[in-house]
C-alpha cells in the first residue's frame, strides 16, 4: 500500500486530527471524496499482472478508505491500520489473522463479554486455548506463559469494570517471551493512550465510539507495526472485509474533532464522578483519571487524558431501587455502546462472567458515559433519580 505525503508528519496531535486525511482530498477541497467503487479499471494487461494500478478492485480500498487509514495509523503511531465493519469484527480478525490450531491466547478477565464468547466458541472449536487472567497480574503474566502462547490480550481499562492494566509491564514479559500483544483500545481512542509506543503489537479500537463519536456508524480500527503488516494485511483481505465508504467519510468528519470533543467528555465526567462520590448511596466510583480511584496512579504515568466511560457499585444494591433510578432518567438513554454525544447508562453484573478472578462485591453495578450535555443537567437528572431510589419499598 503505497501512502500518500502527510504533510502533519511530526505536528501534535491535534494538528494531525484536523488536517486527517487532506492528502487525498482534490480540487482545493478539505475533505476527500467519497469513493463509491466496486469495479476499478486499469489501462492494461501488465497493470492488471503486475499488480501496479494503486486501486485495484473496491474492496481492497479507495482514496476515502486510503485517508482514513493512514490517519488512524498515524495518529496512534503505527505502520498500518487495517478498517472493519465493528469493533468486534476488528478483535475477531485479529485474533483469527494471528492465531493458528495449537496455540495459546492469555485473556485478560475484564474483557469485553461478546470477545470472551468468541474465545469460548470460535477459537475452541479451531483448537486455540484461551487461558484468562488477572487484568492486575502486571509481571506475575510471566508464570501463565507456556511454550504454545502466541499473544496476550489486553484492555486497558476493562469495559465495565474499569481496570487499569500495567500495559508497559506485560509488554515487557511478552517481548521477552516472543509473545505478541494486543490491546483494545477504545478507551484511550489512540489519542489519550499510545500502546503502540509502548511496544504493543496491535491496538485496536471499536472507531464506532470516539473515532466516529455521533452515534451513527459501526466502525473498528486495527492499527499495527511494521514487522506485523505485509502479514496481517494480506489475510485481512483474504477474510474479506470492508466498510462502505460513506461510513468511512463519517468516520473521518468525527475524526477532524475528537481532540476537542474528548476533552469536553473527560471534563463533563470528571465532575459528575465527583458528585458521584460524594452520594452517600454510591460505595465506589471506578474512573480512573479521579484521583484516589483504582489504577488512578497507572492512568497518571501512561495516559494524556481520559474519556467519558465510567462505573460506579452501590452501597445497598437492590434491584428495584436501581430501576426506580435509572428507568425514569430524562438525559440518560439505557443503551449499549458509548463515545457518543449522548449520555448512557447500562446496568452490570460481574459475578456473571468473571472467571479468573472473584468480584468481590454483589448486586448490579451502573456504567455511565457522559455525554456533552452541561454537566450540571446531568447531576439535577441524577439527583432526582437517586431521590426515586430512596423513596423505593419492596
Amino acid at each position: 500500500m503505497t501512502k500518500k505525503e502527510n504533510k502533519t508528519a511530526g505536528y501534535a496531535d491535534q494538528t494531525k486530527i484536523s488536517h486527517a486525511g487532506r492528502q487525498y482530498a482534490v480540487h482545493g477541497m478539505v475533505n476527500p471524496g467519497v469513493y463509491h467503487a466496486s469495479t476499478i479499471t486499469v489501462p492494461g494487461l501488465e497493470d492488471w499482472f503486475g499488480g501496479t494500478a494503486k486501486y485495484r478492485y473496491g474492496r481492497y480500498g479507495t482514496p476515502t478508505l486510503r485517508a482514513l487509514e493512514e490517519s488512524v495509523a498515524d495518529l496512534e503511531g503505527g505502520h498500518g491500520c487495517c478498517l472493519f465493519p465493528s469493533g468486534l469484527s476488528a478483535i475477531t480478525s485479529s485474533l483469527l489473522i494471528l492465531l493458528k490450531t495449537g496455540d495459546h491466547l492469555l485473556m485478560t478477565d475484564s474483557v469485553y463479554q461478546p470477545t470472551r464468547n468468541f474465545c469460548g466458541e470460535i477459537l475452541k472449536d479451531l483448537g486455540i486455548e484461551t487461558t484468562y487472567y488477572d487484568p492486575l497480574i502486571g509481571t506475575g503474566i510471566k508464570e501463565l506463559i507456556k511454550p504454545n502462547t502466541r499473544m496476550i490480550f489486553l484492555e486497558s481499562p476493562g469495559s465495565q469494570t474499569m481496570e487499569m492494566q500495567d500495559v508497559p509491564a506485560i509488554i515487557k514479559v511478552a517481548r521477552a517471551a516472543g509473545v505478541l500483544t494486543a490491546i483494545d483500545n477504545t478507551w484511550g481512542a489512540g489519542h489519550y493512550y499510545k500502546p503502540l509506543q509502548a511496544g504493543c503489537d496491535v491496538s485496536i479500537q471499536a472507531g464506532t465510539k470516539y473515532i466516529v463519536g455521533h452515534s451513527d456508524v459501526m466502525l473498528g480500527t486495527a492499527t499495527l507495526t511494521e514487522e506485523l503488516w505485509k502479514e496481517y494485511r494480506h489475510k485481512y483481505k483474504l477474510l474479506g472485509q470492508h466498510v462502505g465508504p460513506d461510513d468511512v467519510y463519517l468516520a473521518l468528519r468525527g475524526l477532524h474533532t475528537l481532540d476537542v470533543r474528548l476533552e469536553r467528555h473527560m471534563k463533563n465526567a470528571l465532575e459528575v464522578a465527583t458528585w458521584l462520590q460524594g452520594r452517600n448511596e454510591v460505595a465506589e466510583v471506578f474512573y480512573p483519571a479521579l484521583p484516589g480511584t483504582a489504577g488512578h496512579e497507572i492512568w497518571q504515568r501512561d495516559y494524556s487524558g481520559a474519556c467519558g466511560l465510567f462505573s460506579i457499585r452501590f452501597k445497598n444494591p437492590v434491584r428495584g431501587a436501581i430501576a426506580a433510578m435509572i428507568d425514569n432518567l430524562s438525559l440518560f438513554g439505557i443503551g449499549a455502546s458509548w463515545g457518543g454525544f449522548e449520555s448512557l447508562v447500562i446496568p452490570f453484573d460481574p459475578t456473571t462472567y468473571r472467571t479468573a478472578t472473584d468480584w468481590p462485591h454483589k448486586g448490579i453495578c451502573l456504567r455511565f458515559h457522559i455525554g456533552l450535555e452541561a454537566p450540571r443537567d446531568l447531576i439535577v437528572d441524577l439527583q432526582a433519580g437517586f431521590e426515586r431510589m430512596n423513596a423505593f419499598k419492596n
